[in-house]
């Protein structure tokens, strides 16, 4: 019996493979059948199958990494470097959309308040960017460093060239960081508010997800369509409430 997208999808579903394996297996027969000009929607259906059942989430998660650990490390970096390591804490983002930030996404920048909006560039943001995770407030510790960094950077493109291969080069180098992953700083400020709220920090659980940009489907707050009305984008974040989130990182 030949090889095709029909077998293809017994072959993967025979293999003796973790879910995340047999994901693998199901895109790239579907993109070699695809780039021969043969219908692969079987391989197609079978891999969003298994994205649905959660094979999609990786086995082995970043280790979070400790805020006194990444801040040490990042005060003797250089400025954009330092820019972006406390962005990306204090907003609890990925290192690759803090790296594509450019100067007129801070929309304030005051020694007691920086308003950082996302617009599309967060994963997934492209096909919702008026969910109400697009601004963050940045206020509490480092707010005045950070506000001191991007006045002094200039009108930048990018916050910084250093992607997150370049990161993770950079920490494998380092004995306190070799351990961590770009992904670390993410996960290690979520669990930061996460141990903050455990012990009694009084903002609502939800904000956490609104800070750190992910879906929650019961964010009571402000309704979408109000996000995409709104002209006057500083009242916005400040109704958000984020502050009460960054404060604590």
């Amino acid at each position: 019996m030949g090889l095709n997208p029909d077998t293809a999808v017994l072959f993967v579903m025979a293999t003796s493979v973790e879910p995340q394996g047999m994901l693998a297996y199901s895109r790239l027969l579907a993109a070699v059948f695809g780039h021969l000009g043969v219908n692969s929607q079987p391989l197609k259906t079978l891999a969003s199958a298994l994205r649905g059942a959660g094979a999609a989430i990786p086995l082995s998660q970043a280790e979070s990494i400790p805020r006194d650990t990444l801040l040490s490390w990042a005060m003797d970096q250089v400025s954009h470097v330092r820019l972006a390591t406390l962005v990306a804490w204090k907003t609890a983002s990925r290192w690759a959309d803090v790296c594509m930030l450019t100067r007129r996404d801070f929309v304030l920048v005051t020694d007691d308040e920086v308003i950082v909006d996302w617009g599309v560039r967060p994963k997934g943001r492209t096909r919702n960017p008026f969910c109400v995770s697009k601004l963050v407030v940045i206020c509490g510790p480092l707010t005045n460093v950070i506000a001191m960094l991007v006045r002094g950077a200039g009108d930048f493109r990018q916050l910084t060239s250093v992607s997150t291969a370049q990161l993770a080069r950079m920490w494998a180098g380092e004995l306190r960081m070799c351990r961590y992953s770009a992904h670390s700083i993410k996960r290690g400020a979520v669990d930061h508010l996460l141990e903050a709220k455990s012990l009694g920090a009084p903002f609502p659980e939800h904000l956490i997800s609104r800070v750190a940009k992910h879906k929650n489907e019961v964010d009571p707050t402000v309704a979408q369509m109000t996000v995409r009305y709104a002209n006057n984008v500083v009242a916005l974040a400040r109704v958000l409430r984020t502050a009460e989130v960054t404060v604590f990182l």
